[in-house]
């Protein structure tokens, strides 16, 4: 049985954003999937940029057997698995990935150009098929792509002392300029 109609916990949490925080914009949702989760416009629906949303429970919220100083410093850590090309055609203007954390009830986003992304996974060495994404949230609002790192540099994420800066996500976190731009709000 298909649904009529469905929309995920992440374009959910994202639309609901978008409108309590910029009372300006208007966030519309497409009937079919093209590659677009939700289209924002501005007020006057003369400028729209087009998101496509992913979304992610939080990994680390049981922190069962990990290092104490990951266990207390570390927010939330999302984990996604994209498919290079998916993110290389991709139609939408802006993705935000979307990490819940259910142990407060409370969520991050990270808005960036697809492009953006995928020069950064070029960059750790995925050139295509099946990408694993890792991402973490500092409790200071440091943002990281994790996959691959051994347990001594997820610890020096966790104190703030780890530099590399193609796995830095810090500056899309919860960055919501690129779209207020777009559509002039």
């Amino acid at each position: 049985m298909k649904p009529i109609f469905t929309i995920h916990a992440g374009e959910y949490l994202v639309g609901s954003h978008i409108e309590n925080t910029y009372k300006k914009a208007r966030v519309w949702l497409p009937s079919s999937d093209t590659g677009i989760d939700l289209l924002v416009t501005n007020e006057q629906l003369t400028r729209a940029v087009s998101l496509q949303v992913k979304f992610s429970k939080d990994f680390l919220g049981n922190k069962g057997g990990k290092n104490a100083t990951i266990e207390t410093k570390i927010k939330a850590g999302g984990w996604w698995t994209f498919n290079y090309d998916k993110i290389q055609n991709s139609p939408a203007d802006l993705w935000v990935l979307v990490l819940y954390r259910f142990s407060h009830r409370d969520f991050d986003f990270v808005i960036i150009e697809p492009s953006q992304l995928l020069d950064r996974y070029e960059k750790m060495g995925h050139k295509s098929g099946i990408i694993q994404s890792y991402v973490w949230v500092t409790e200071s609002g440091k943002c990281w792509e994790t996959r691959g790192l051994g347990k001594p540099e997820q610890a020096s994420i966790a104190v703030e002392s780890f530099n590399e800066p193609v796995r830095n996500l810090s500056s899309f976190l919860n960055n919501w300029q690129p779209m207020t731009e777009k559509i002039d709000i």
